[in-house]
């Protein structure tokens, strides 16, 4: 099993926070820390927009997937747009499978999720 790295970024466009390792029932608890960080620090932020970047994951189990889930329905609620990017299998599959692409939305690169010019998901 891979440990999870995660790091936090405050960059002048976003907070970018990018994840690698596994994200599972035993990992999960330390990559929602970093997300509510994130949010908050992202809520502060005069650009309001938080990319989550997990090219670097090796596993992402439901418990990943709920923690993103929610990471980006509190942002919602909160006024922050949160972008994921995700080009990998790991990541990718268990999006589509259970409909969610509709919702997160992957972006290929953190470049693409940056330079998207109209500050919300719903236009991709």
């Amino acid at each position: 099993m891979a440990l999870l790295e995660v790091k936090q970024d405050v960059r002048d466009a976003a907070v970018v926070v990018s994840a690698g390792g596994d994200i599972d029932s035993g990992t999960v608890d330390t990559l929602v820390t970093h997300l509510d960080a994130a949010l908050q620090a992202a809520s502060d932020h005069p650009m309001k927009l938080l990319v989550l970047e997990l090219a670097d994951v090796t596993y992402f189990g439901s418990a990943g997937l709920n923690a993103v889930l929610g990471c980006y329905e509190r942002g919602r609620s909160d006024g922050v747009s949160v972008r994921l990017v995700a080009s990998n299998a790991e990541v990718i599959m268990p999006i589509e499978v259970t409909k969610l692409d509709n919702v997160l939305r992957p972006y290929q690169t953190v470049t693409d999720a940056l330079s998207a010019t109209d500050g919300t998901d719903e236009s991709r």
